[in-house]
Order: structure tokens, then sequence, then C-alpha cells
């Protein structure tokens, strides 16, 4: 079971860090993600960290969004700055999976969790 939060209301420019908590060990998962979803549109990858610690990220995020994981805390993180108010979304973490035909997804199986709101606005 995946539990984020720290989402919330900030100002375009800022910096928010997500927290995903994992009710198990991280070691036992190959690559965990961070996704988002706007109303209307479909849930779209955000980043992925591996359990080497390799990273990825879509285009949008690169150089403003960073992924991480504590494994002795079962936790991985998503630190975002330079906040854009296209960047408003309910994000979600679960675990990633690379698919060699679409990029980074989630596994098709896999419950989402609540997710954390995150607003960008002034």
């Amino acid at each position: 079971q995946l539990q984020a939060s720290g989402g919330g209301l900030v100002q375009p420019g800022g910096s928010l860090r997500l927290s995903c908590a994992a009710s198990g060990s991280l070691r036992d998962i190959s690559a965990m993600g961070w996704y988002r979803q706007t109303p209307g549109k479909q849930r779209e990858f955000v980043a992925a960290i591996t359990a080497g610690g390799a990273t990825s990220y879509v285009d949008s995020v690169k150089g403003r969004f960073t992924i991480s994981r504590d494994v002795a805390k079962n936790t991985v993180y998503l630190q975002m700055n330079s906040l854009k108010p296209e960047d408003t979304a309910l994000y979600y973490c679960n675990r990633a999976n690379y698919y060699s035909a679409y990029g980074w997804r989630a596994y098709e199986d896999d419950s989402w969790g609540q997710g954390t709101q995150v607003t960008v606005s002034s």
C-alpha cells in the first residue's frame, strides 16, 4: 500500500516536496514512479526511480523536479521546484515499469491510492 502526501497550494515559482510512504519494503520493488492527473485527462507519468537509483522524467519537468528514495524509511520523494500553473494536478505514486513501446508506466493491475493535490496559483 502506498500513501502520497505533501501536496498543497503554492504560488508559481514555488516549491513543494511530495512523499510516498510504502507499507512494505522498497527493496522488493524494482522501480517507483510519480504520476499526475487533471480532470478530464489521462493520468500521466512524471518521474521514476529504479532500485539502482537511476531516474527518468517527463520532458515537461526535467530540471525542475527531482525524484529520490530513502530505502530505510520505505519512502519515495518528489522535490518540485519552479512550479508552474500547468503542474496543477492530483499526484500519485505507484510502482513503475519501463515498456519499450510506451516508456514508463504503472502496472496495469496495480491499484491507486487517493493521491495528493498540488495547486499552483497566484
